[in-house]
């Protein structure tokens, strides 16, 4: 790997499109949430390494110029270092504004561990390249990683051993969450807490599609005798454009009963070093056992 380096920053937001620094690198990306007019001078975008474009109509698109980034390169994030690569889809393998829901996962299993004497088993469906897994693997937690795409889940094997964590007690797991899901509740097993990130639109193994406004709430109800008795906790989000912060804390609270109370809403969002505010989504935070989800 190359150009190993520091962290990240949002350098700046606007008229759709982020500003960003991984490591060495600073990205051009398109950015839904940046509705606002840029801040920074155009000075300062026109020295990004590289700039996305989607091509119309099309779910992928390309960097330009075509060698301006290197086939992949390290930065520091939470504490963790990881493998960052420029993907065909405009991503390179992390997601910075999900950090506060892996922190606030992180803080549940600790406490779980706390109360019940022994390490919190954790479930993170749709984990990509395991930014949750690591974080909850540093703090203690027993994990199982699962996502249908296999080079991701050697991407995220790959990410725990440049964290320094390929020790830790992770499952990786190549499968389609849903058939997962239905499989372990059939075993009978159960979990201190699932963390699930799951895509607006996707496809998954053997053609089937997932739309997260028709699919997520069979999901969660799937989920649910997953929960461990009297303590444990679920964090879900969801992109700006698939859900109102209401209509998810709806969806994921009905999915769970009435044990889970009323979700908390968490803005998915991160401030720019220019001032401006990039929106990113959405995440429902609820748990049982302790009242209502705090931060």
């Amino acid at each position: 790997m190359d150009h190993e380096d520091g962290g990240y920053a949002l350098l700046d937001a606007g008229d759709l499109r982020r500003l960003e620094r991984f490591g060495d690198h600073i990205l051009d990306r398109p950015a839904p949430g940046a509705r606002e007019a840029r801040r920074s001078p155009a000075v300062a975008w026109a020295a990004a390494d590289a700039r996305y474009e989607r091509d119309p109509g099309a779910s992928n698109g390309r960097w330009a110029p075509a060698h301006g980034l290197p086939p992949s390169w390290t930065a520091t994030f939470e504490g963790l270092r990881m493998e960052l690569r420029p993907t065909p889809a405009g991503q390179v393998g992390l997601f910075p504004e999900h950090a506060p829901v892996a922190r606030w996962a992180a803080g549940e299993a600790e406490a779980i561990q706390h109360a019940r004497g022994r390490p919190a088993t954790v479930l993170n469906l749709f984990a990509y390249t395991g930014l949750a897994s690591l974080v909850l693997a540093r703090a203690g937690a027993r994990v199982v990683h699962v996502d249908a795409s296999r080079p991701t889940v050697a991407w995220a094997r790959r990410n725990a051993a440049v964290a320094g964590l390929a020790d830790r007690p992770i499952r990786w797991l190549v499968e389609d969450a849903t058939r997962f899901v239905a499989r372990e509740a059939r075993r009978g097993r159960l979990y201190d807490g699932v963390v699930l990130d799951p895509p607006t639109y996707g496809h998954g193994p053997g053609g089937g599609t997932w739309r997260l406004a028709d699919d997520l709430e069979p999901l969660v109800r799937q989920i649910a005798p997953l929960l461990t008795p009297e303590l444990w906790f679920l964090a879900c989000t969801a992109h700006a454009t698939a859900l109102q912060p209401d209509d998810l804390a709806g969806i994921v609270g009905a999915a769970l009963g009435w044990a889970a109370g009323t979700p908390r809403v968490m803005e998915l969002g991160i401030e720019a070093e220019s001032g401006t505010r990039l929106a990113a989504g959405w995440a429902a935070l609820a748990m049982s056992g302790r009242g209502e989800a705090h931060a």
